[in-house]
């Protein structure tokens, strides 16, 4: 008897060594002496002695049997487990699968290869009778059941072998995304079959035999469905292992994960760039599309394998488009691109925060009176287990606006989903729901008018479950599915079913729902459907492969556009700016920073006798007007010396006490801020850089803005001031001299003023009128008339006081009416007011020059009505408390308030710093744009470089 062991030889190396190297050994004739051999060396035995040979018993040669039998098996439940998840899954399970079955080439030893021409050498029936009766034919093998074996392990792998290049020409189909129905599993042969025992089967039709087969089918993968699942499981968590002990860095491959960041990152900054030279970016992405409440989010949620976007009954939640880069990872997690907090997606109270986090961003990106934005939300999920790709959700297209929503929002809709699809290399996916008539589709004429030919969409059919509980005729289902129902073409169709309406119902339940439903559908048993059109499972892996297709086709021509793109932009500089370093704005940033500390330095450099002479005279200024018109001009009309200083005093009391030092504060804070501007716009010669001004007059204004004086300056101020102006004791002539100067040239400078006044009232005097040809106006006539007549009554009595009594105002109205000249007392009053003032500022004047020689009687104390210069006296002491209070402002400025306002000024940097909308609004021009897309363009072109080296090592 003869057993087909070569025929299980083919068979296995057929298995197991289809890709590995195969060892080119000479074959040898069974009877040859020239090579013994052992199993277990490879070295030369001595050479046997001629037959009659003493057979024994070699367990050990059918353990190696039993052991390569059962290393075969395994692709049994490889083949027979990938049918269940469909033809794509089959496929991709068994390629990376069959990475992990071992290499038996290097066991080829223990089996010779003249072993397996035993049975065209050796009849092993004659030895089976020569040995009859011998007791050591006992020890032989039972050639039979060896056989039977054998036969059995052969017929196991017959079947799996034609069930999995059914499933192979499936998916193989799948990636062409050209649909056939020509399966292997399908080609029923018209033979008849028979049994173990040979009785023939009844023959049956064709139609029937296909009904076996499909209910076979069916039953084969209800059958290795656990098995499949748990296989997946556990795939799932030795990737997870594998990818934590590559985080401690037991495992140094480099893994895929890095390809995809790789390529967001690119992305990202593809999105920030405001493209010049018509460079566009034609980098592949998914783009989600469909009607509202269609099943966009739910489908994106299922391929991320986490609910991760806000939940809503109807109405509008994806108010902005969301790109999500899903990646493998050891654990579940997302991330938002300019954050740094990781959401763990295995906890519920990590989801509420993602999906409050996600809301409370599209609500932010939308504008007053918008409903929708056109601002992208990056987010990144990692997980075990998750196909890399790149998927852009973008808000689901209407066809009416309701109320509460902006009158323009479906046009923006429209133009957001135009914007990404016209991108030739954006991958469309269409998402249709299926409980709904197909005619009220708005989505579908949209893409097609994208994308006519269908060359990048896929299409979806979601809620399939309420489609065939729904629906009449499930026939359209297979029309929809097939392409034929839409004139808009696609690549692949798939039918999905996301859940059963519950927003709290989780992956793992809708996983299974969805795999129970399609396991007992009509629409999959009946052939409606096929089964790798079927589950988001097979959808997600069809996506990503056509996602990377897409990617390996455009990256490098994109790179390329990209390299012009650099060329024309050095260009420009060079021409433009050759003698000058390409500063983008954030560099510019950090140049104008570290000179406007330079300047606020500066200031603590400025010397004191500088601050305190500024302080002295932009305090006087704010202060003189009151100083003459509450104080001196009232005292000035006391009748004698003692009630002059009473007045005196009791004015500069309550004017310290109330108003003059937080005049002071302010004049030193006015001070300080403006000798900070000064050498903030001081030009630094060729240095000076006019980019910046913007920046600093910004950085200037803001730092002032939060600037506050030290509160408890006021009350030391005021105690130091209250003290200065109580001395009224002028100790030398030279402190006598000083006041009366400071005297006359207040006095001067009110004069000049006063007569400035009265020149705007009077309009032009005789030698104006006469030689510039000026003319007075109805007005300035009356007003120069009543001039003249209170300028007599002045002469008559000089000692006159500076108010006017009644009966005066009535003669002056009355010498004024006997000329004809109609006026008011206010305007008398008025006028009255700066006349006299005017005689009062010449007569002190007058004073001044008396008490010049006046220090020698003061310091006696001599009385002398005409050498009475309390006047001086009074502006000593104001002079005094001006160089004081100068005095302690200006400690206060260069002991503290520099310091702080140092302070505020490097927060305000920090602050602009970390706002590019800042930044952007005060650097500005050409040469910073130009430089921004210098950069731009060069890190766009390195990351892509990195990416595509990266690529060509994993292909």
């Amino acid at each position: 008897m003869k057993f087909p062991v070569q025929r299980l030889y083919s068979l296995s190396r057929t298995v197991h060594h289809t890709n590995a190297p195969r060892i080119n050994s000479r074959r040898l004739h069974w009877n040859s002496a020239a090579r013994p051999y052992s199993t277990f060396n490879r070295l030369s035995l001595r050479t046997a002695k001629p037959f009659p040979l003493k057979v024994g018993y070699y367990p050990h040669r059918n353990f190696i049997l039993v052991r390569l039998a059962t290393r075969l098996l395994k692709i049994r439940y490889l083949v027979l487990g990938s049918a269940v998840g469909g033809g794509y899954t089959a496929k991709k399970t068994y390629d990376q699968w069959k990475e992990m079955v071992p290499d038996l080439t290097e066991y080829k030893w223990i089996i010779p290869d003249f072993i397996w021409d035993l049975d065209e050498h050796i009849d092993f029936e004659k030895i089976r009778k020569i040995f009859a009766d011998a007791e050591l034919a006992k020890l032989l093998p039972d050639f039979d059941k060896v056989g039977e074996s054998l036969d059995h392990l052969k017929s196991l792998l017959s079947p799996g072998e034609s069930l999995y290049n059914e499933v192979k020409g499936v998916s193989d189909l799948l990636l062409l995304l050209d649909s056939t129905e020509n399966s292997t599993a399908m080609k029923a042969s018209d033979t008849q079959g028979f049994d173990n025992n040979g009785k023939q089967y009844k023959k049956v039709s064709d139609k029937d035999k296909a009904e076996q087969l499909q209910e076979e089918l069916l039953r084969t993968q209800l059958k290795y469905q656990r098995i499949l699942e748990r296989l997946e499981k556990e795939n799932k968590e030795l990737r997870k292992h594998v990818l934590q002990k590559d985080d401690k860095g037991i495992h140094q491959r480099k893994m895929k994960k890095s390809l995809i960041d790789l390529y967001s990152e690119v992305l990202d900054i593809l999105s920030d760039y405001d493209s010049n030279y018509n460079t566009q970016d034609h980098l592949p992405r998914v783009v989600v599309v469909g009607d509202q409440s269609a099943g966009k989010t739910s489908v994106l949620e299922m391929i991320a394998q986490a609910r991760i976007f806000p939940r809503g009954s109807g109405e509008m939640m994806t108010r902005a488009p969301v790109k999500v880069t899903l990646s493998e990872g050891p654990h579940h997690v997302a991330m938002f691109k300019d954050s740094s907090r990781e959401f763990d997606l295995t906890k519920e109270e990590d989801l509420a925060a993602l999906r409050n986090e996600t809301e409370i961003r599209m609500r932010n990106n939308v504008k007053e009176g918008q409903t929708v934005s056109p601002e992208t939300i990056s987010l990144s999920v990692k997980g075990p287990g998750l196909q890399r790709m790149v998927l852009v959700d973008l808000p689901g297209v209407i066809s009416t606006v309701t109320s509460g929503m902006a009158a323009d929002t479906k046009d923006i809709i429209f133009s957001i989903s135009k914007a990404y699809m016209q991108n030739p290399n954006a991958i469309i996916l269409c998402i249709q729901d299926g409980s709904v008539d197909a005619e009220r589709s708005i989505v579908t004429d949209l893409v097609s008018q994208m994308d006519p030919q269908g060359r990048r969409t896929i299409f979806v059919l979601t809620k399939v479950d309420l489609a065939e509980k729904n629906l009449a005729s499930p026939s359209r289902i297979q029309q929809i599915v097939e392409g034929k129902l839409f004139p808009m073409k696609a690549l692949g169709y798939f039918a999905v079913v996301t859940g059963r309406g519950n927003t709290n119902e989780g992956i793992d339940s809708i996983k299974d729902y969805e795999g129970d439903f399609f396991q007992n559908s009509k629409l999959l048993k009946t052939g409606m459907l096929k089964a790798h059109q079927v589950t988001t499972k097979n959808l997600s892996l069809a996506v990503s492969d056509c996602f990377w297709k897409m990617v390996r086709e455009s990256v490098e021509q994109q790179a390329d556009a990209f390299k012009a793109t650099r060329f024309n932009l050095e260009t420009e500089w060079k021409n433009n700016y050759p003698r000058l370093r390409e500063l983008d704005r954030n560099e510019l940033y950090e140049k104008a920073k570290n000179e406007i500390l330079d300047e606020v330095i500066s200031l603590s450099q400025v010397t004191p006798k500088h601050w305190e002479e500024i302080l002295q005279r932009k305090l006087w200024e704010r202060v003189s007007t009151h100083v003459i018109e509450n104080i001196y001009l009232p005292a000035a009309q006391s009748v004698n010396s003692g009630t002059f200083n009473t007045t005196v005093d009791i004015k500069l009391k309550q004017w310290t006490d109330k108003q003059l030092p937080h005049k002071a504060v302010e004049v030193a804070w006015e001070t300080l801020e403006d000798e900070f501007a000064r050498f903030m716009s001081e030009h630094k010669g060729k240095d000076h850089d006019d980019i910046f001004d913007k920046l600093k007059q910004a950085v200037k204004d803001e730092s002032i803005k939060r600037h506050k004086w030290n509160e408890q300056a006021e009350d030391s101020l005021r105690v130091i001031q209250h003290n200065a102006l109580e001395d009224s004791s002028i100790s030398d002539k030279q402190q006598w001299d000083a006041a009366i100067r400071f005297l006359e040239e207040t006095l001067q400078s009110r004069l000049r003023d006063t007569e400035s006044v009265i020149r705007d009232m009077v309009g032009p005097d005789w030698q104006e009128r006469w030689f510039y040809w000026k003319s007075r106006a109805p007005e300035q006539h009356i007003r120069n008339e009543t001039r003249n007549e209170l300028e007599r009554l002045l002469k008559i009595n000089e000692e006159h006081t500076a108010y006017l009594a009644n009966d005066e105002v009535t003669t002056v109205r009355k010498n004024m009416e006997a000329k004809n000249v109609e006026v008011d007392t206010i305007l008398i009053k008025d006028t009255w007011h700066q006349v006299y003032r005017k005689h009062f500022l010449k007569k002190s004047l007058n004073h001044c020059n008396l008490c010049r020689r006046g220090f020698h009687y003061y310091q006696r104390h001599f009385t002398d009505s005409e050498l009475e210069c309390n006047n001086v006296i009074l502006f000593w002491r104001i002079q005094r408390m001006l160089t004081i209070t100068a005095n302690t402002l200006r400690q206060q400025l260069t002991n503290t308030e520099v310091r702080r306002l140092e302070k505020n000024v490097k927060e305000v940097l920090e602050d602009f710093a970390e706002d590019n909308g800042k930044k952007i609004q005060l650097l500005t021009g050409r040469r910073v744009q130009l430089a921004e897309d210098l950069k731009r363009v060069r890190e766009i072109q390195e990351k892509l470089e990195v990416f595509i080296e990266a690529l060509h090592q994993e292909k």
